[in-house]
């Protein structure tokens, strides 16, 4: 039976990782052998995948998809696995965005940048989430490239009644934003945008940031941006939460908030309209494209009080809101559903994998 097995530097609970255990299950589906093997295993998911080293030593039919998002060990070594090479990338945030906070994350995604050239050479195809990162797939030299969403669960679950409780008790509005606290997602621009927006609009507001942050600084940074400009009390940095937790940060919140410069695809967006929330993002990167016109996309957010008003009209215009949440809805079901996400990656693939034996 041929092997297509998915390699990928850490295996951990990101959207990576997610999108990795999803396409092993796909692949299973399809009747191939597949095992999520990493250069490291979170304990998280320890029990979901193996160690690279582990890996048998496999034919020339097998596939290898490696999942390329910054440079690493396992980079360098992947294309010496028998067989043939799917790229799957999912973007390198741009390295200018670190140097300032951790140079060694910086050098990291430089390496990604000259990882992707070289892998390019080696692929028999390249996979890309998004229009947006198949046009750097190009640029890099990757020859044959296909576009398949990532594969994601957007049901969290069940939210967390406790968390749903203390954030509905808030007598404001409500913003959130979910996504790794670091430099390129912008989550400064977010706090200065709702500390103009409780002095315009809401003096109640709360402003909610989900997520890790990398490098550590950059979410002191930004605690104590929020302090300056005097929201500390109403911005809370909540870090890495439960699924369920999570659930009911989409659940209670009343607007989605992305000021994010550079996203190769953004699964938050599409977890938000799973809850029905609505989305207000900066017209950055491939969020256009993700977002299409399921969302109020802002050509600026240099105006923190051009993206106030912006927030304020989603959450105060009744009739925007519905429209906007079942544009949400729509675009989900039609383009990122799990089913059509699987129908896509079937089509992109089956070319360069082997036949089944039965």
């Amino acid at each position: 039976m041929p092997r297509v097995d998915i390699v990928l530097p850490v295996l951990d609970p990101g959207a990576v990782g997610a999108h990795s255990l999803a396409l092993r299950d796909l692949l299973l589906h399809l009747g191939y052998e597949s095992t999520v093997y990493g250069g490291e295993l979170t304990d998280a998911l320890a029990h979901e995948g193996r160690l690279l080293a582990q890996r048998p030593t496999g034919s020339s039919e097998d596939v290898t998809i490696y999942q390329l998002a910054i440079g690493s060990d396992v980079g360098d070594i992947v294309h010496q696995l028998p067989g043939r090479l799917v790229l799957n990338h999912h973007n390198i945030t741009p390295p200018s965005y670190f140097e300032a906070w951790e140079p060694n994350i910086a050098v990291g995604l430089q390496r990604g940048n000259l990882q992707l050239a070289n892998l390019a050479t080696h692929a028999v195809m390249t996979l890309a989430v998004s229009e947006f990162n198949a046009a750097e797939c190009r640029a890099a030299g990757c020859q044959d490239v296909a576009v398949a969403p990532v594969l994601f669960e957007p049901d969290l679950g069940p939210p967390d009644d406790a968390t749903v409780a203390r954030l509905s008790a808030c007598p404001g509005s409500r913003w959130l934003f979910v996504g790794r606290l670091c430099p390129n997602k912008c989550q400064h621009d977010v706090v200065t945008a709702f500390a103009a927006y409780t002095r315009a609009y809401d003096a109640k507001a709360r402003l909610v940031l989900v997520g890790g942050s990398t490098p550590a600084s950059y979410g002191t940074a930004v605690a104590e941006h929020a302090a300056r400009l005097g929201v500390a009390e109403q911005v809370e940095i909540a870090g890495s939460v439960t699924a369920a937790q999570l659930s009911a940060h989409y659940r209670a919140a009343d607007v989605f908030v992305c000021l994010s410069e550079h996203e190769g695809f953004c699964v938050p967006v599409l977890e938000a309209w799973h809850h029905g929330l609505p989305v207000v993002a900066f017209a950055g990167a491939a969020l256009p494209e993700t977002i299409g016109g399921a969302g109020l996309l802002l050509p600026s957010k240099a105006s923190p009080g051009y993206v106030a008003a912006a927030a304020a009209r989603v959450i105060d215009d009744h009739a925007l809101r519905v429209r906007l949440v079942a544009a949400g809805h729509r675009r989900l079901e039609e383009h990122f559903a799990p089913a059509v996400a699987r129908r896509a990656m079937t089509d992109a693939l089956l070319p360069v994998l082997p036949p089944v034996r039965r």
